[in-house]
């Protein structure tokens, strides 16, 4: 969902720090993490999870509008394999909502393929602090452009323009405390909902210019923190339920970046690899989606974006990719050239508050 934009981002520069630290009460060896990362992680082991990933035909993804009335419905009549949705409780106006008993439901009900049900994996932001989430304190003050926010983990506005985000410096402990180290953290929340993984947004934190400048500023290599820190989510949540999905979105460039990166995931998400659209629209406005790519380009183009993920296809990763359209013969190229390289592709519209109304061809009652 918020993906990246026409902005100015930059990829870090050799390691400056090299991090070293105990996975405590994991049973985990001590690790060494840099950009040139050699390190094994501790379960290599392929589970039932990631076996039902590779049967992923169709997948579908929605951020809001889950506590309407229907919503849910919808997403349990809906016959795709894969479902990524916002958990909801952790939205500070709908906490009384029954995430588990949506889980519940949607686990229950068929995928595409008969006698097959359907994965359920939960959206969580862990570059951004979102000001509508439940852990968001009366006392805390958002970032400006030009000063750091309170806590000052958060650093700037979101630079796509999605408000109430703000990029933070993700290697604070005070942070990882929000999403892992709590027995109420984000992550905890996810498991205890029963969600089968979860879908990361904002990985790609590491290579904002702000975040960066704030890492350089604490020491800290901006890449093997981000590294560290998914490698610690897979920890903490496997030590839960040993079949736990790690689905990163975005930043397909780490798998090229740090050499251990693709041992920590399960599949990639990837948006806007053939169209995109605009920050903060609602789902019928035009903006919302048809935005064309560039063909070429570094960083930002249809090119790009298929030489990137060329990694996780050849070690055997799902790709799943989400374009933004809703002209049909741009969503038809979209699906058509997502086919050709072997993604599992979903085109919706920017807001992702309800199911999309193009499915991919041969969905089922499509």
């Amino acid at each position: 969902m918020r993906g990246i934009g026409m902005t100015s981002w930059i990829v870090a520069g050799p390691a400056m720090l090299v991090l070293t630290l105990a996975l405590a009460g994991t049973g985990c060896p001590t690790v060494e993490v840099s950009q040139n990362c050699t390190t094994t992680p501790c379960d290599t082991t392929t589970t039932t999870a990631q076996v039902a990933l590779q049967d992923v035909r169709y997948w579908a993804y929605q951020l809001q509008g889950v506590e309407q009335d229907g919503a849910v419905d919808a997403l349990v009549a809906s016959r795709y394999d894969l479902l990524v949705v916002e958990p909801t409780r952790t939205d500070r106006d709908s906490a009384a909502f029954d995430t588990r008993g949506m889980v519940s439901r949607l686990h229950a009900s068929p995928a595409s393929q008969n006698g097959k049900t359907k994965l359920v994996v939960a959206y969580i932001n862990i570059g951004e602090a979102e000001d509508w989430r439940y852990y968001w304190q009366s006392d805390w003050i958002a970032p400006t452009t030009t000063t750091r926010g309170t806590p000052d983990f958060m650093i700037i506005p979101d630079p796509d323009g999605w408000a109430g985000n703000y990029p933070i410096a993700y290697w604070d402990t005070r942070w990882k405390s929000i999403i892992i180290n709590n027995t109420d953290s984000v992550l905890q929340q996810a498991i205890d909902d029963g969600f089968d993984g979860i879908y990361m947004d904002w990985v790609e934190a590491y290579s904002d210019e702000a975040v960066v400048a704030a890492a350089q500023a604490a020491s800290v290599d901006p890449v093997a923190a981000m590294v560290q820190f998914i490698r610690e989510i897979r920890t903490y949540a496997r030590a839960s339920n040993p079949n736990f999905i790690v689905i990163p979105q975005n930043a397909s460039e780490l798998a090229e970046t740090a050499d251990c990166y693709l041992d920590l995931i399960d599949a990639i998400g990837q948006e806007q690899i053939y169209f995109d659209g605009d920050a903060d629209t609602i789902w019928a406005d035009a903006d919302s989606g048809d935005v064309r790519m560039p063909a070429t380009g570094d960083g930002y183009s249809m090119a790009y974006y298929e030489q990137s993920l060329q990694p996780f296809l050849d070690a055997g990763k799902v790709v799943l990719c989400v374009d933004y359209a809703q002209q049909s013969a741009n969503v038809a190229e979209a699906y058509q050239r997502a086919a050709a390289k072997g993604y599992v592709s979903y085109v919706s519209l920017r807001s992702l508050s309800r199911l999309t109304q193009t499915p991919p061809p041969g969905y089922p009652g499509s």
